[in-house]
């Protein structure tokens, strides 16, 4: 497999195996490969815990028991999405 890389990703390769984080190229690029799953797959579970409150929400809708939206929700809703997005 061949793969090109801008001139500043091949000086921060070498940066970081200069400095002895990593051995080679392909172990930085490994780990790098297995950064992008672990991301990817906390968003796709971030993804399903917004669609399953988005549904919570809409069955509380359709029941006539909506919860109501006031400072202290708000606050709550700002720390976890804060919390979620600092991954």
């Amino acid at each position: 497999m061949n793969v090109s890389l801008t001139p500043e990703m091949d000086v921060l390769i070498a940066e970081k195996i200069k400095s002895g984080m990593y051995k080679s190229s392909s172990e930085l690029i490994r780990e790098g490969l297995r950064l992008l799953q672990l991301r990817d797959e906390q968003r796709l579970r971030m993804a399903e815990d917004l669609r399953s409150e988005v549904l919570i929400g809409v069955k509380q809708l359709d029941a006539g028991t909506p919860q109501k939206l006031d400072q202290k929700l708000i606050d709550t809703i700002k720390r976890d999405a804060r919390k979620m997005f600092a991954v």
